[in-house]
């Protein structure tokens, strides 16, 4: 990994899983800091993965190449605008991974520095997670190589080429998780249903669901050819197929993901969400 300095605004979370990500991938600790406010937390840092944990913003931000804005949308304003001098000075690259607030609006509070957006998701939290980001034109190649190395210690990165697509990220990949784990839930249930043991339908629910996950990781995995290959005309796969076409699965699927689109621009369309407005299971 980078020896560059890295600072974490805020470690809830995702502040504490990009953390573990860098440590994971060589960082060395010196090369690490944090700023949190709740003393135990702080604690828990310097214990647990040997960083700087500091109390005063100011003092995490010096010297950082990169800083990692990690904040639920609500603390955002006061912290970026109590930093923008420090940061102004110092002119890292900011990357936020705030929901549902727009580069305008945080270069609004640190005018002059660098700023991007990084959408990740929970898997996250395991170094398993998907994260769309988004540089404006003034985010040099370098910068977007440096974040790209830091995000991607948490998991897969793609890049989006106009910062509204980063709410379909959010529609797609940030709350796809819970799509993720309502099919687990359902076929679970099901299986119940008719005739297995609770345990048991979740115990091959989860199974089903993760180890075809990993054979969508393979480099030459194509997913409608993996899903044709389960298919065999006149099976049980196909009878179940069929049934899910009639009820219009793929309809309900768009459906859900322009309604969480949607959500997000609305969010964004407001400078600070309030905390019952966003969704933020990783701040």
């Amino acid at each position: 990994m980078t020896n560059s300095q890295v600072c974490i605004l805020g470690a809830g979370n995702m502040g504490r899983a990009l953390l573990g990500g860098l440590l994971r991938a060589g960082t060395r600790t010196e090369h690490l800091s944090a700023a949190e406010t709740l003393p135990a937390a702080r604690a828990a840092l310097v214990r647990e993965l040997g960083i700087s944990a500091a109390a005063d913003a100011h003092a995490a931000v010096a010297g950082a190449a990169v800083v990692i804005v990690a904040v639920k949308p609500q603390e955002a304003r006061v912290l970026l605008q109590g930093v923008a001098g420090a940061l102004l000075r110092s002119q890292p690259l900011v990357i936020s991974v705030v929901a549902g607030l727009r580069i305008a609006t945080l270069q609004a509070w640190c005018p002059g520095v660098a700023v991007m957006r990084a959408m990740p998701n929970r898997p996250a939290l395991i170094g398993a997670g998907a994260s769309g980001l988004y540089a404006p034109a003034a985010i040099t190649p370098a910068q977007r190589t440096l974040a790209a190395q830091v995000m991607s210690t948490v998991g897969e990165v793609a890049w989006v080429d106009a910062e509204e697509a980063l709410d379909v990220v959010t529609a797609l990949s940030g709350s796809g998780p819970a799509y993720f784990f309502l099919l687990a839930e359902l076929m679970a249930e099901a299986g119940e249903q008719l005739g297995l043991e609770a345990a048991t339908a979740r115990r091959l629910a989860t199974a089903t669901l993760r180890g075809s996950g990993l054979m969508l990781q393979s480099p030459d995995a194509d997913v409608t050819r993996l899903r044709e290959q389960v298919t065999s005309p006149g099976g049980t796969t196909e009878a179940a197929l069929e049934a899910l076409e009639r009820a219009d699965l793929r309809g309900s699927v768009r459906s859900a993901l322009t309604a969480a689109t949607q959500r997000s621009r609305e969010l964004a369309s407001s400078t600070v969400s309030s905390p019952a407005d966003a969704d933020l299971p990783l701040a």
